[in-house]
């Protein structure tokens, strides 16, 4: 299995479907990428490979990540 089947397989990518500007396509594409290492995370949690205090705080620094991208992309509405 090549890089990239391994990559779009552990972080699949749907297509876009909003209202297309630059802004919102790479939001979407980082909310995306959120969701999928959120999903991730809960599984190794669920799984006890990591504590629920090391899930939480990878949760916490991937929202910070997540917001800091909103408001750089889309403003603070």
């Amino acid at each position: 299995m090549s890089n990239l089947d391994k990559e779009s397989f552990l972080n699949p990518i749907s297509n876009f479907r909003g209202e297309f500007t630059p802004q919102n396509l790479a939001f979407d594409a980082n909310l995306q990428e959120f969701t999928n290492r959120i999903s991730i995370i809960c599984a190794l949690e669920t799984g006890g490979k990591i504590s629920p205090n090391e899930a939480y705080q990878q949760i916490k620094e991937l929202w910070k990540k997540l917001d800091a991208s909103r408001q750089h992309l889309l403003g603070d509405d």
